[in-house]
């Protein structure tokens, strides 16, 4: 079986949805901003639970953590028996086993692009987005078994604490891995992205680029969600584009939970630049 999966992958609110919202605008290279509301067409999720039910062939309860994880191989082997050469995946599992099921199988997977963004500011947006007090959030990005419910619309998800997201998928791989960080891609989005149209196996193209960044941009993206709304915005969120800015822990976290944050996770903090 072809190994076409492209994993995109990021704990979430770290720059996954940015991501794919770039790459449909530079692979669709259109002379206006693609709508963010179709990006995900060429970007399909793998918690997406009318897949599941598609997959099973019949009426299934998707909170069933035990049944979707053992549907899950049999969901991957439909995506890549598409003959596609290159099927992107959003993901915001970890990678690693989970009661015995491999998340990212190494059989269907061509690359990945893991998008890292320093806790201190993700979990201001991890807050919001899921609808809870920022102290709950620091202490549950920093639980080893945290992940996402299973709702109707989407089976659950594996997560682990963020440094165990990252060290998971930033660990030695059979296959390549690209890592940006979110920071760099906001400080200086040409050479970043470029790096990222590169690993797709794509022509580089300068125009093309500057204006798959610029039909991306918080601007544009957020001018986008104002005039008709988004459909991944959590349901507990005012909105999914807040701010996009770097620093806003300087004034929005509180030095106790900084500190906190420092301490559980300073090795991996320490290894992207993230304790000065």
């Amino acid at each position: 079986m072809k190994k076409s999966i492209v994993w995109l992958a990021s704990y979430p609110k770290s720059g996954n949805t940015w991501t794919r919202i770039f790459l449909s605008n530079y692979l669709l290279n259109a002379d206006k901003p693609v709508p963010i509301n179709e990006a995900h067409r060429l970007a399909m999720g793998d918690s997406i639970a009318k897949t599941y039910r598609m997959v099973a062939g019949r009426p299934i309860d998707v909170r069933d953590v035990g049944l979707t994880l053992n549907l899950r191989d049999k969901v991957l082997q439909a995506i890549v028996r598409n003959g596609a050469d290159v099927n992107l995946v959003k993901t915001h599992n970890l990678r690693g086993t989970v009661r015995g099921v491999e998340m990212i199988p190494e059989k269907y997977t061509r690359s990945a692009v893991y998008v890292v963004r320093n806790p201190l500011d993700m979990v201001l947006s991890y807050a919001r987005h899921y609808a809870m007090p920022v102290e709950q959030a620091v202490e549950t990005i920093s639980h080893r078994d945290n992940g996402n419910a299973p709702t109707e619309e989407t089976v659950a998800e594996f997560l682990g604490s963020w440094s165990d997201h990252v060290e998971s998928w930033t660990s030695p791989s059979p296959y390549p891995v690209l890592v940006l960080r979110y920071e760099d891609l906001l400080d200086d989005p040409a050479p970043q992205f470029a790096k990222l149209v590169e690993h797709m196996g794509m022509t580089l193209d300068e125009d093309r680029l500057d204006r798959a960044i610029r039909f991306s941009s918080f601007k544009e993206v957020s001018k986008q969600e104002k005039a008709g709304g988004f459909v991944e915005k959590s349901a507990g969120s005012e909105r999914f584009f807040a701010k996009g800015t770097r620093d806003q822990w300087k004034t929005d976290l509180g030095e106790d939970l900084a500190r906190r944050l420092r301490r559980n996770h300073r090795d991996v903090m320490k290894r992207y630049g993230y304790l000065k």
